[in-house]
């Protein structure tokens, strides 16, 4: 099985003109997508609480989560992102991808628009 990377704009929803382009491993495992938390601070993100996650080897980790504006091909759309630390990897997951309209086409590894049904 393939990696899928791909270069998003993150912004603050607060002040949405200020964007950083940064390239993402999407992980259609993952609820939530981790962006550096550095790169968060720098954008003056807010964290909005903490929650604890549980890897894939069972181990737990706790992170800070604030809300992103998130930018692909036109669209935006926003959703809560985790503060990553430094071993953690840059990721993008399905709830971004669905606040983007899009879903990750996992024979083809490529990015699929959602069809929006009302309701």
């Amino acid at each position: 099985m393939g990696l899928t990377h791909i270069k998003v704009g993150i912004a603050n929803p607060a002040w949405p003109k200020r964007t950083i382009d940064l390239s993402f491993l999407i992980d259609s495992g993952v609820a939530y997508s981790v962006v550096p938390g550095s790169l968060l601070r720098k954008l003056r993100v807010k964290p909005h609480s903490k929650r604890t996650f549980i890897l894939a080897d069972g181990s737990e980790i706790t992170r800070k989560i604030g809300d992103v504006l998130f930018r692909l091909d036109g669209r935006k759309g926003a959703a809560p992102a985790i503060f990553g630390e430094k071993s953690d990897s840059t990721l993008l997951g399905t709830v971004s991808l669905e606040a983007l309209g899009m879903a990750l086409d996992p024979m083809k590894r490529e990015l699929r628009l959602l069809p929006m049904v009302p309701g």
